[in-house]
């Protein structure tokens, strides 16, 4: 089966050998695809992946509560629309069972958040748009960044401004 390890910007690389020496996790087989931020990169980049292919998921999150720099296992993946309520089908993420980290929602966004009454969550800007695109097997983990400040993001990982 093919599989892909997929981050958001060339400077989230680094987390790669994070994720392989804190947690043993190593996917040597693995491409490694730097899809660019936000939904449009995602489907550009990704439109022609293998479906039945697993896929991992490494990036930088933003959390209200958690304390930065912890790993949070995704185990669902939700768009972030705060001010309305539609129907979605749940986007589940399979489980790497890593002792030790946290598990919670991913809310994705299309833009930066800088504020949420949600808590025990992560955002980012990329997770729900992988996730729809249905892939065989999907997991993901985020380093928490930033306690939604674009300043303490960007000074942490030089990413998008």
């Amino acid at each position: 089966m093919k599989k892909y390890i997929l981050i958001a910007e060339e400077g989230e690389r680094p987390l790669i050998d994070k994720v392989s020496q804190e947690f043993g996790v190593e996917w040597p087989e693995a491409e490694v695809v730097v899809t660019g931020v936000g939904a449009i990169n995602i489907i550009r980049s990704l439109q022609g992946l293998d479906r039945e292919a697993e896929v991992l998921n490494i990036g930088y999150a933003g959390s209200a509560n958690f304390e930065l720099g912890n790993w949070v296992e995704v185990t669902e993946v939700r768009l972030n629309h705060p001010n309305v309520t539609y129907a979605e089908p749940e986007l589940k993420v399979e489980s790497l069972k890593l002792k030790g980290v946290k598990r919670a929602i991913c809310y994705s966004n299309c833009d930066f958040v800088l504020a949420s009454d949600y808590k025990d969550c992560v955002f980012d800007m990329e997770l729900a748009f992988i996730a729809s695109l249905g892939f065989a097997k999907l997991y993901s983990l985020k380093y928490v960044s930033d306690n939604l400040s674009l300043h303490s993001y960007h000074d942490l990982t030089h990413g998008v401004e």
